[in-house]
């Protein structure tokens, strides 16, 4: 249960020695930082657009387009043939597949994003990993700290999981639409396929395949005249 497996291609990222020998999906977040020490060799291979903020700790693809405005801080490896927009802020310990859009107004910390994933609008991604072909709508943010600041738990059938995490975000398992303004807890793990609807608030577990939907009443009423 929750192993990598069962939420993400590992086909679809450059990086699957991040998820060997783990026991729970999320505990490949405790690795990113020692991965990019031994691994990342800085280079710029993509086009820079104007001149966008990047450190010498960033590896950056081929065909990958960096628009002016972004900040990438690093150490982070972005793949090939992706989407760095304006106001995009790539800070410690990223690792991201192709074809990733990463858009204005976004945040990035810990976290590690599949191939062709697309975080466009106003989002934040922090201590979460991002699946295949994943989306999240304009003002999706992972929570990724508890108001206590305790450790982090996962809430799952059978009792709650310690993971040894104080930060920690979300898995968002290939192929799941969360919608806009939607905030998923800390510690939440969504399946493939799933689609959450705009505005949830969302903590828990989701099986693949799942709908969350947010009803709620509404009432249209005659405005008065002054």
């Amino acid at each position: 249960m929750f192993a990598p497996a069962d939420y993400l291609s590992l086909e679809h990222t450059a990086h699957p020695k991040l998820f060997e020998n783990q026991n729970y999906i999320w505990d490949a977040l405790k690795q990113i930082a020692s991965y990019l020490q031994f691994r990342l060799k800085p280079a710029v291979l993509g086009e820079l657009i104007g001149k966008p903020f990047i450190s010498e700790n960033v590896f950056i693809g081929r065909g990958t387009i960096v628009e002016q405005g972004a900040v990438l801080k690093g150490p982070a490896w972005i793949g090939e043939n992706c989407q760095i927009r304006s106001g995009c802020y790539v800070r410690e310990n990223v690792v991201v597949g192709n074809g990733v859009v990463m858009g204005n107004s976004c945040e990035f910390k810990n976290s590690i994003i599949f191939d062709d994933a697309q975080v466009p609008h106003f989002n934040y991604v922090g201590d979460s990993i991002l699946g295949y072909h994943a989306h999240l709508g304009a003002g999706v943010i992972l929570s990724n700290v508890k108001l206590d600041q305790g450790e982090i738990a996962v809430a799952a059938e059978q009792g709650d999981i310690a993971t040894g995490l104080r930060k920690f975000g979300a898995i968002v398992g290939d192929r799941t639409e969360i919608g806009c303004n939607a905030v998923i807890n800390p510690g939440a793990v969504i399946g493939r396929d799933c689609m959450i609807y705009p505005g949830v608030n969302f903590r828990g577990v989701l099986p693949s395949g799942s709908v969350i939907k947010l009803r709620q009443e509404v009432q249209v009423l005659e405005r008065r005249k002054t």
